[in-house]
């Protein structure tokens, strides 16, 4: 890559000067940051311009590497709070499923590729499917952003107006910042009448980083307003014991770090143990622990629950019965520390029975698979003793279920 000629930078001076001692005099990264250097100065980050911007140059200049060279000088500690805001959404991990390619198309002939699949004699489904499914979350607002400044309209607009159904929904969940997305789809479930569509809250509260929760919290103040905590609070009465834990779940953030404290874990078990055994699962220090722990911790206590009371956590809410609150307590359970057994849950509860529930097999395949859509299949394999991939051939069609099998990728994988 390209070395530039060093320059002096006067317009944000300390921030200037940190970013020349840790970024270097790379055109993609000195690019990256005149172009967000306004919105720096006042607090706002513009994550998505950003990564497009970023990954954009970072395609021309070496060969399709930006994004992954942009991340490693991400990973400095002096920039962790700009990180933090620009790429809290795209929690990639060693488990997601889908694929990418390479050489990977660049911004630009991505969203010329689509915008050739808008026009003609029909939609080409296909060739949408074919693009967006196989780019991560930088890659897709990589390619909104250029969509954007070539063709003057928005990206998720003309797809909303070219597709219907499921595969529309799919499709713009997909499309849409992850952050965003997450935010909708709290904000929908609270406006629904039942309370069962409060596992969407404990899904982002608890199967998410504390990085990407917080993000979710921002885009829902932009979007609607009003803050998650506030509207959680609204949608249950005061004597709702829902009501408390899950105003605590949203608003929580867990500190990452490696550190276990052995004898807070064996003290926490016993809590958890006591408040279990007698039918109180949103007693106050069960919130408290919930809420608080980090994910590193929590695994410890729960491994000293089951050492020393004979069961593990799960089984125990299990033997409780099956009222509202305890499946809760076990779904915030699994997500805080293996999300991938809620998940093959939901899909194969989406599944069964007279009819689909699209919505939510949508939003778990979606929101995982670049995560750790792999765990999530070993789990449905190992549980129901057949793949995903076949639950879902049987029980979707046409575009919608190309795409969902696009995310879920192949079922040996």
């Amino acid at each position: 890559m390209p070395v530039a000629k060093k320059k002096e930078t006067t317009t944000n001076g300390g921030c200037d000067r940190r970013w020349n001692e840790v970024w270097g005099d790379c055109p993609i990264f000195v690019t990256a940051w005149n172009k967000t250097l306004a919105a720096l100065r006042g607090h706002e980050w513009p994550r998505a311009e950003a990564v497009a911007i970023a990954v954009d140059v970072g395609d021309k200049e070496e060969g399709n590497s930006g994004d992954r060279r942009l991340r490693q000088k991400l990973s400095h500690k002096r920039w962790k709070p700009i990180v933090s805001h620009l790429f809290a959404p795209a929690e990639e991990g060693i488990m997601a499923s889908i694929t990418v390619p390479n050489p990977l198309p660049s911004p630009e002939q991505d969203a010329q590729n689509l915008r050739k699949a808008f026009q003609g004699w029909g939609t080409d489904e296909k060739a949408i499917i074919g693009i967006l499914s196989h780019r991560k979350a930088a890659q897709r607002a990589a390619i909104s952003e250029t969509y954007a400044r070539l063709y003057n309209e928005s990206l998720l607009q003309r797809l909303h107006s070219e597709l219907s159904g499921d595969f529309r929904g799919a499709v713009m969940l997909w499309t849409a910042d992850p952050a965003e997305r997450d935010a909708k789809l709290a904000h929908k479930a609270l406006k629904k009448k039942d309370d069962r569509h409060v596992w969407v809250m404990i899904e982002v509260a608890c199967a998410s980083s504390s990085d990407h929760l917080m993000a979710v919290r921002k885009a829902y103040h932009s979007l609607f307003s009003s803050s998650i905590e506030e509207d959680v609070a609204f949608k249950f009465s005061e004597t709702n014991p829902l009501r408390q834990l899950l105003v605590q779940l949203v608003s929580s953030y867990r500190y990452d770090g490696e550190h276990v404290d052995e004898e807070i874990a064996k003290f926490e078990a016993a809590e958890l143990h006591d408040a279990i055994r007698k039918s109180q699962p949103c007693h106050a220090e069960v919130i408290r622990i919930l809420s608080t722990r980090n994910k590193v911790q929590l695994e410890e206590t729960f491994k000293h629950y089951e050492q020393n009371f004979g069961k593990a956590i799960d089984e125990d809410i299990n033997n409780q019965g099956s009222s509202q609150l305890f499946s809760m307590l076990k779904a915030i359970v699994w997500c805080l520390t293996s999300p991938e057994r809620h998940f093959a849950e939901v899909i194969r509860s989406s599944i069964l029975g007279l009819g689909t529930d699209e919505a939510s097999l949508t939003r778990s395949i979606v929101s995982r698979a670049e995560i750790d859509m792999k765990k999530i299949k070993e789990e449905y394999k190992k549980r129901y003793r057949t793949t995903l991939n076949d639950d879902v051939i049987g029980d979707t069609s046409g575009y919608y279920k190309s795409f969902l099998l696009a995310l879920v990728g192949s079922a040996d994988s």
